[in-house]
């Protein structure tokens, strides 16, 4: 325990705690197996988070907790053995439902009760001599996933650089500046799973918390030293005699080199390419214009008719934020996003909760542990497409309208007041055809300000001095704000890669349809991996940094076979590759956001999904564990 309290500063914190994880906690500093025996915890998506547990059973943890911590913190409290059996049982009671058998190896190693690091590496690259030491990794971005890879890089003995574009780590966490910018995931999920932190301000924690832990982490384990900063890629092309890559970096000077590499990664991502509406006269406009991603230090909004065109999941966050001090605001919406309940997305996390993390023995995994259910696949079913469904096209099968007949009703509810509002801001399309945001009502309060109008004419051109729509109307403007996306299926697009033969995968491979085998390889380039690749973006199960680690975890296994094997090259084979895109290709097609009529940025220009993965994580989990050597041609 690192630190003492008394017994009310104790109570105190109980009154914050997650009871169920509170449950579990005490399971293993009392052997007390009597939680267990009451009903489990049902947890809904307008539930308080405790299960519906009633409360004098809350009020009957909460007792046995403080003495619990009374006695630990005396010295008098010892921890109990909790067997595989017994561990099943506590993972089926907070989860409030049986977990299936093929989930128990990935929830136990998300649970890490023992609080070993499943996913470190446990080989060194001097463990098989020559063949390892010769390795030589580039990393490009220095972001969540770059990061990462050089820490597991830094463990397996494996020698890299890692370059980045950037004065400084953190990628979208230091590029993005906009107002109200912030994760949708929870702050304590949103983490590494061997680096939790236990004094995030938020349970949504903005960027500036968000950039913080990345700054931390890299210095933690002396990866921010190792970034060459202000470092672009230009070109990487494979020197097949030599079993290479031979990449091109420009300084920030300008001044270019060619190094040589025995592998490469990249760690760019998807969301950091701005992209701009084509529409007539974009140039013209007088005022200051800018995507939100470029957002500038020195703005200044107040007193200003502001024109938004977008209402994705960046003007969600910034637009509440702007409304109270322009002038006036027009927010141009060509479809709105579903809203997800979450009355906490800007509540701070209190200072008792944030004492138990860290005082109350194992209650900080089981908080994770069910956060990570509930997150990973607890609404999965309810986005999968029934073939059967002949309802209306609103939905793709009943769990879907059932879960979108909830959602509509709870935007309804707040627009009570303003039923013209309401026609406006509730979806035509399925729940999970496009990204859906967290909502505790301060869109729809800001859109019912008198200083704010909700456009949905489309828009025809931009002019000098505002905006004009189908119907004709010019609506004026002094700033126009883009919030329109990025160019996400333009995987890898600040440079160009040359694989056998001199092919480049944009123009000669990929062709504006992306594809990599488990979305991180594909053929003809040897020793070449990709991160937030094609198909590993999650729409409404978990957290992308749960793909991050998977996905590292498989290319440290993949240079692992290059040592181990004493081979020079991998590749993936094309029929592994070919049968891989086909079965994703098909599960998107059975999910909401492959429903033929939505579009999102989930799909490219040629209509396909190539961003999302459409199976259950536990299938991308079980993918990625380990390389297989016959999956690749190797030289």
């Amino acid at each position: 325990m690192s630190v003492e309290a008394t017994r009310s500063q104790i109570e105190a914190a109980l009154n914050e705690a997650h009871i169920p994880s509170v449950m579990m906690a005490l399971i293993h500093l009392t052997g007390d197996l009597s939680d267990l025996n009451g009903e489990p915890p049902v947890y809904d998506f307008f539930g308080d988070g405790q299960g519906g547990l009633s409360a004098e059973r809350i009020a009957s943890v909460k007792a046995r907790a403080l003495q619990a911590l009374l006695e630990a913190q005396s010295g008098t409290r010892t921890h109990h053995p909790i067997d595989e059996a017994l561990l099943q049982r506590m993972m089926n009671f907070i989860a409030g439902a049986t977990i299936p058998d093929r989930y128990l190896p990935l929830m136990v190693e998300e649970l890490s009760v023992d609080g070993v690091d499943a996913k470190r590496p446990t080989w060194r690259a001097a463990d098989y001599g020559e063949a390892g030491t010769r390795l030589k990794v580039l990393i490009i971005g220095a972001g969540m996933s770059g990061i990462l890879t050089a820490i597991r890089l830094d463990q397996a003995g494996v020698a890299y650089e890692i370059v980045d574009k950037n004065p400084d780590v953190g990628g979208t966490w230091l590029e993005n500046l906009y107002p109200g910018c912030r994760v949708d995931n929870p702050s304590h999920l949103y983490a590494y799973s061997f680096e939790p932190n236990h004094d995030w301000p938020n349970h949504y924690s903005d960027r500036n918390a968000l950039f913080a832990y990345f700054h931390k982490t890299a210095e933690k384990y002396g990866i921010r030293a190792k970034v060459q900063f202000g470092v672009q890629v230009q070109d990487a092309r494979w020197d097949a005699k030599h079993h290479l890559w031979r990449v091109t970096l420009r300084d920030p000077s300008g001044q270019t080199r060619t190094v040589a590499y025995s592998a490469v990664v990249s760690a760019v991502g998807q969301l950091n390419q701005p992209r701009y509406p084509d529409l007539p006269g974009r140039e013209d406009f007088a005022g200051p214009s800018f995507h939100s991603a470029r957002w500038p230090k020195d703005i200044d909004l107040k007193g200003k008719r502001v024109a938004v065109i977008g209402t994705g999941a960046s003007a969600f966050q910034f637009v509440p934020e702007i409304a109270p001090d322009v002038a006036h605001l027009d927010v141009y919406q060509r479809t709105p996003p579903w809203l997800g309940p979450t009355p906490n997305y800007h509540e701070a996390v209190g200072e008792g909760q944030k004492w138990l993390l860290k005082n109350l023995p194992y209650y900080d995994r089981w908080y994770r542990f069910w956060m990570f259910w509930t997150m990973t696949d607890g609404i999965y079913d309810f986005v999968k497409a029934d073939p059967d469904w002949t309802g209306p096209s609103t939905a793709v099968g009943e769990m879907n309208h059932m879960l979108r007949e909830m959602l509509a009703e709870a935007i309804r509810t707040q627009c009570a007041d303003r039923p013209d509002l309401a026609d406006k801001v509730i979806p035509t399309y399925p729940m999970g055809g496009k990204r859906s945001v967290r909502d505790n009502g301060v869109w729809i309060a800001a859109l019912k300000r008198d200083n704010v109008e909700l456009v949905t004419d489309p828009i025809v051109s931009i002019e000098p001095d505002g905006v004009v729509t189908r119907e004709g109307v010019k609506r004026s403007a002094d700033v126009l704000i883009y919030g329109t996306g990025f160019h996400a299926s333009d995987f890898l697009r600040t440079f160009k890669v040359y694989g056998v033969e001199g092919r480049e995968l944009h123009s000669d491979v990929w062709k504006g349809d992306a594809r990599a085998y488990l979305g991180m390889t594909l053929p003809d380039f040897p020793n070449f991996f990709i991160l937030y690749g094609p198909n590993t973006n999650i729409v409404v199960n978990g957290s992308i940094i749960f793909f991050s680690e998977c996905s590292v975890r498989y290319v440290v296994g993949c240079l692992e076979m290059l040592a181990k094997e004493k081979l020079h090259s991998i590749s993936v084979r094309p029929e592994v590759f070919a049968r891989f895109n086909a079965e994703v290709d098909e599960g998107n097609s059975k999910m909401a956001w492959g429903a033929k009529g939505v579009n999102s940025w989930y799909k490219n220009a040629t209509g396909r999904v190539s961003q999302n993965w459409p199976f259950p994580l536990v299938d991308y989990w079980n993918a990625t564990l380990k390389p297989n050597l016959a999956d690749f041609i190797s030289t």
